[in-house]
């Protein structure tokens, strides 16, 4: 199916930011939406932000409230890629992220995506 590889991964101090990169190929959807998830030690696979596309230049969003207001997911102008802009970064936000995507509507359902990226470490110090 679609092929999915993350970047921009790294280490940041507290407070800093960085910007994920999601490069789709492959297949693709007329209706999908892209996501991002991580894990952190010790925790489960926890839903970070979705992006979901109703037509041309019409998409829903949606962030889970650990990362609301600090988050921003977007897309590229031709869809073969999409972001995650992350400021204002606590060391809580160290985990690999993912970066997902499904054939269907926005969901925080991590079991609903059907391809994945391998992931890239993110790490913020104190």
């Amino acid at each position: 199916q679609v092929q999915l590889a993350e970047s921009g991964g790294g280490l940041a101090q507290a407070g800093g930011s960085l910007r994920l990169s999601c490069a789709a190929s492959g297949r693709t959807f007329t209706t999908y939406t892209m996501g991002w998830f991580r894990r952190a030690p010790g925790k489960e696979r926890e839903f970070v932000a979705a992006l979901g596309w109703r037509a041309k230049d019409v998409y829903d969003v949606r962030y889970s409230d650990s990362v609301k207001g600090r988050f921003t997911i977007s897309r590229d102008s031709d869809e073969n890629a999409f972001f995650l802009q992350m400021d204002s970064l606590k060391p809580e936000d160290t985990a690999v992220y993912y970066c997902a995507a499904r054939n269907g509507a926005l969901t925080w359902r991590d079991a609903l995506y059907h391809c994945w990226g391998q992931g890239t470490q993110v790490t913020v110090s104190s």
